[in-house]
């Protein structure tokens, strides 16, 4: 089983020509809006990929049709509380290469509990996961609270913030970021990546695919992405880690895990929109074959 602590956005998209620069407007060719947020982009992805996840967050009374569509996809609710702050939301302006600027209203993520969180954990047992991202609260209680149980903690240190990231560190079965969030880091911390104080580590590399070390060992297994053309990169690295963390809770391999997640990272940036467009298990499976 795989419990999330993650973010629940409603997600605002808008088409542009180009991404505007500083003090520029444009306008937009398209809008839509749908599922968000990195925590429910990864319960998404966890669930298509066939494994079980109760998602632990926090909607305002504006929100209930986000906690639907999660259920929808497969995820357990029942860890999901209704604040009295308005939901999060993230508008996402997407360029005609797919690239993205974002920006986040962070609402009821930021409104998580303890009870709620240990409530949400009172089924759990030695060897379940806990999923982490930096857009809620009380990620520390909630990596304590799961390290007491003897659960695996995966933490997804984004938006970056090199003093959460040490923070939890000393709780982390496995930390997982970007090329630029590993640079900040190793640099924040004056350590190498096979250095840090972690069991595993896992860098996403966009086009160049992904790295994952193990610092015990002192071994890194590179993983290649697949060539495809992209129409929305939006969400693919929650794509990657849902993936990736949902193999791993089923027995694969690392290298098995990762291959499996770069394929299901592949297929989601060939269709627009964030939790909408993370593959099921059978369609990663067939782009596998």
């Amino acid at each position: 089983m795989i419990y999330n602590l993650g973010s629940i956005n409603a997600d605002f998209f808008y088409r542009m020509p180009r991404l505007p620069g500083p003090g520029e407007t444009l306008a937009a060719t398209a809008m839509s809006s749908g599922l968000g947020g990195k925590g429910a982009n990864q319960s998404v992805a966890v669930a298509r990929a066939g494994a079980r996840v109760r998602h632990i967050g926090s909607v305002g009374s504006d929100g209930r049709w986000l906690v639907d569509q999660l259920a929808a996809a497969g995820a357990d609710v029942a860890g999901i509380r209704i604040s009295d702050l308005p939901t999060a939301h993230a508008i996402v302006m997407i360029d005609s290469a797919g690239e993205n600027q974002i920006v986040i209203y962070p609402g009821a993520n930021h409104d998580q509990c303890p009870e709620q969180i240990k409530a949400a954990f009172a089924e759990a047992s030695p060897g379940d996961w806990l999923l982490l991202q930096n857009e809620t609260s009380h990620q520390l209680e909630a990596a304590e609270m799961a390290n007491g149980i003897g659960m695996c903690v995966a933490y997804s240190a984004a938006p970056f913030d090199a003093d959460a990231v040490a923070r939890l560190l000393p709780h982390l079965s496995l930390l997982i970021m970007n090329e630029v969030e590993a640079g900040q880091l190793t640099k924040a911390l004056g350590k190498p990546v096979l250095h840090l104080p972690v069991a595993n580590v896992l860098i996403t590399k966009g086009a160049k695919g992904a790295d994952w070390h193990d610092t015990r060992l002192l071994q890194t297994v590179s993983i290649p992405a697949f060539s495809v053309d992209p129409v929305d990169t939006t969400g693919a690295g929650d794509t990657f880690a849902g993936y990736a963390v949902a193999g791993l809770s089923q027995g694969m391999s690392p290298q098995g895990a990762l291959r499996r997640a770069a394929a299901a990272a592949a297929i989601s940036v060939t269709r627009p929109g964030t939790a909408d467009a993370i593959p099921t298990l059978v369609e990663v499976e067939a782009f596998l074959a």
